[in-house]
């Protein structure tokens, strides 16, 4: 590589250093290896959308790092000095623009739109007159779009109603002002609609000629024509399905009488073109069906009367039927294939309305209406460049210190991804992510071995959930329910509510402490058990005694004898025995002998004690801390960013020094004076320590007057 590098150490990675002009123009010289991120969202991010919209030229919601380079190589092309990106700055001036062609192009552009918004004479340009400028230009009819609604056509009439007529039937395509109008793309297809159509319908003048008419009528009614005499043909197999194919049962019919009938209606169409008889011939006037009487009619004077001979009749065999189909079979194949399309629905008529008796030509009209407004592109372009350059100007080095290196997270300025601060249980954490579905994120959140909390946060309407990893304190009151404040880098604050959470080690010393207080949660658990099934116990007796003694004269006379009798064996039962007496002094004595061996040994180590008391401590908290100290050597940022759509290069470890500055707790301000507390709980700690002191004098004073010995002299 020509172009010579910095870098720091952070996250357990080399990142580079974006501290120069230049490494902003040889950017895509470095190895995208040493990259600490290849790909991140466009949305989610406390970062400006318009910015990343810009830099999407994909606009798929997600930067890569090729577009990344191309953004980087576009405003090195276009300003004279590459240093200038590190200034940042929320105006462009122009004699900062490159002097080339292109920059002499926007900067003639920038003193356009500053005579405009009555700036002339600037030596900068703001967005706000930008904003202006293009507002202006996309009321324009012509705008550079390449997009033309009805006002584009002027006092042209017919072209006017052409465009309408295309966005009514293909979809409008909205401009840069908004207004649903017409593209090249949009209007190719409805022309090419409309010349299918119009093929069609010369192909079919050509082949039916005058048999056209007698076409549509047959096709109208083939259908139920053909019910009609296939009804008759099943008459003739079975005389007694005559009536039942004629018209539906009477029941059915009483239904439909109650019901609002109507010539047009769905229920007369439904029922049979006329009564079904055997061998019978289709009435094809006031005999028929009412609701098909009009169809029928048409097919009498388009159809039968011009091609049938003796074609004045009221009725028409199955045998006439057949060889009206076979005359008009040809243009009926011809009726199949008539295009289907919002165009076609407008019909060959409408079309050469609209179109006039020259398709070619209407359609050259309007594409030189949307070649005109093409050809205003390179001004709209130009302002779109300015806007586009002033954005990367002020933006483009924070995203390359989020996205290429994590510089700003690392040097504690507040990262893109950081969403705000929560404040919970006595701490706030600052390591916080916007998510879309906690359960989709916590599958890969999980491998960053890190304490996370999913929270639901709400302010007013809006609603949102982030996820928060805690790196300090402990894990005692943190669980689903609990709520909190939430803090988003505006500066809103949002009601925040648990609902999810993946338990991992905060720190070791909570690691050290974690056996001991599972093991009290557990006493308090089994007493609380045993209390509420004593007192479960207890309260039946009371309930059994209370009945007894409420119907205690109501007991007949004969069981008293019986209870006399069971005296005598409830004290016989209450008496002690013996032998079991005996046995419970046996193991006490066992027991307490164990005991006296066990602390004989113990107060035989001497000045040692302190060290098998650590022995004891570390052998009960020791694998609690290990497990900890290796989650802990694992703890990374990067699963937790992978999950929420970065593509994360490096393993960005977060460690106890790092994690502890993005949680913290509660701690008094210095010189602060605390008042006794008038409801606090008597102390105590005094009695505890004097137990303590208790205990320890005279397991001293056993060893040096060895009254262990003498008591296990005894015992034997």
């Amino acid at each position: 590589m020509s172009h010579a590098w910095q870098f720091f150490r952070a996250g357990g990675v080399d990142q580079v250093l974006i501290a120069r002009g230049a490494d902003i123009a040889h950017l895509h010289e470095l190895d995208q290896k040493l990259w600490v991120a290849l790909a991140c969202p466009t949305r989610g991010l406390h970062f400006d959308t318009r910015t990343l919209d810009l830099i999407d030229t994909d606009h798929d919601g997600r930067i890569r790092a090729p577009e990344l380079l191309a953004a980087c190589d576009w405003a090195c092309a276009r300003l004279r000095d590459a240093d200038l990106l590190l200034r940042g700055g929320k105006r462009l001036a122009l004699a900062d623009l490159a002097d080339n062609d292109t920059g002499r192009a926007l900067a003639e552009e920038a003193r356009r739109s500053l005579q405009r918004h009555g700036e002339a004479g600037s030596a900068d340009i703001g967005l706000d007159v930008l904003a202006e400028r293009q507002k202006h230009l996309a009321g324009e009819p012509f705008n550079g779009d390449g997009i033309v609604t009805p006002a584009s056509a002027g006092d042209d009439a017919p072209l006017r109603a052409l465009v309408e007529r295309i966005v009514a039937t293909q979809g409008g395509v909205p401009d840069a002002g908004g207004t649903p109008g017409v593209d090249a793309a949009h209007a190719k297809a409805f022309f090419d609609a409309a010349e299918k159509l119009l093929a069609w319908h010369a192909r079919g003048e050509q082949d039916c000629g005058t048999l056209r008419s007698a076409a549509e009528a047959v096709e109208a009614v083939h259908a139920k024509v053909e019910d009609f005499f296939a009804r008759c043909r099943l008459a003739g197999y079975d005389p007694r399905a005559a009536e039942a194919l004629s018209a539906p049962p009477p029941e059915e019919l009483r239904g439909r009488a109650l019901q609002p009938l109507s010539l047009t209606g769905e229920l007369l169409a439904q029922l049979p073109l006329a009564p079904v008889a055997v061998g019978r011939a289709l009435p094809l006037d006031g005999a028929a069906n009412p609701a098909w009487q009009p169809a029928l009619q048409t097919l009498r004077t388009q159809a039968v009367a011009p091609l049938l001979v003796d074609g004045a009749r009221d009725t028409l065999t199955e045998a006439e039927w057949q060889q009206l189909k076979t005359l008009v079979a040809p243009c009926r194949d011809w009726l199949t294939t008539r295009p289907t399309s919002p165009v076609a629905a407008l019909g060959t008529e409408a079309l050469r309305t609209l179109l006039g008796d020259d398709l070619p030509a209407a359609r050259a009209r309007l594409d030189a209406l949307i070649a005109q407004d093409s050809a205003a592109a390179p001004q709209q372009g130009l302002v779109n460049d300015l806007e586009k350059l002033l954005r990367l100007q002020r933006d483009l080095v924070a995203l390359l210190r989020n996205f290429v290196s994590f510089e700003a997270f690392y040097h504690r300025e507040g990262a893109v991804f950081q969403a705000g601060r929560l404040y919970l249980d006595g701490r706030s954490c600052e390591l916080t992510v916007q998510v879309a579905d906690a359960a989709k994120h916590a599958v890969v959140a999980g491998l960053a071995k890190a304490y996370l909390a999913y929270c639901e946060c709400t302010r007013g309407k809006d609603k949102m959930t982030i996820a928060a990893a805690f790196t300090a304190g402990d894990v005692d009151f943190l669980f689903v329910g609990r709520n909190g404040l939430f803090y988003d880098r505006e500066g809103q604050d949002w009601d925040a509510r648990i609902v999810k959470v993946i338990e991992n080690p905060i720190s070791i010393g909570q690691a050290f402490m974690s056996p001991y207080k599972k093991f009290l949660r557990m006493v308090e658990e089994q007493v609380a058990k045993r209390a509420a099934a004593s007192d479960q116990t207890q309260t039946g007796k009371l309930g059994s005694w209370a009945g007894q003694i409420a119907t205690a004269d109501k007991v007949p006379s004969a069981a008293k004898p019986a209870a006399a009798d069971a005296a005598p064996a409830a004290a016989a039962r209450g008496r002690f025995d013996v032998g079991t007496v005996a046995a419970l002094g046996v193991a006490l004595g066992s027991i307490s002998a164990v005991i006296v061996g066990v602390f004989g040994k113990f107060v035989e180590l001497g000045w040692w004690i302190p060290m098998a008391i650590l022995g004891i401590v570390l052998s009960i908290s020791g694998p609690s801390m290990l497990i900890a100290w290796l989650k802990l050597r694992q703890r990374s940022l990067g699963p937790i960013l992978d999950a929420s759509g970065w593509a994360i290069n490096g393993r960005m470890r977060l460690n106890v020094r790092l994690g502890a500055s993005l949680s913290q707790t509660a701690h008094l301000p210095p010189g602060t004076q605390r008042l006794p507390d008038p409801f606090a709980e008597p102390g105590h700690g005094r009695l505890v320590l004097l137990c303590g002191l208790l205990v320890a004098a005279l397991a001293l004073a056993a060893w040096r007057l060895n009254w262990l010995g003498a008591l296990a002299s005894l015992s034997g």
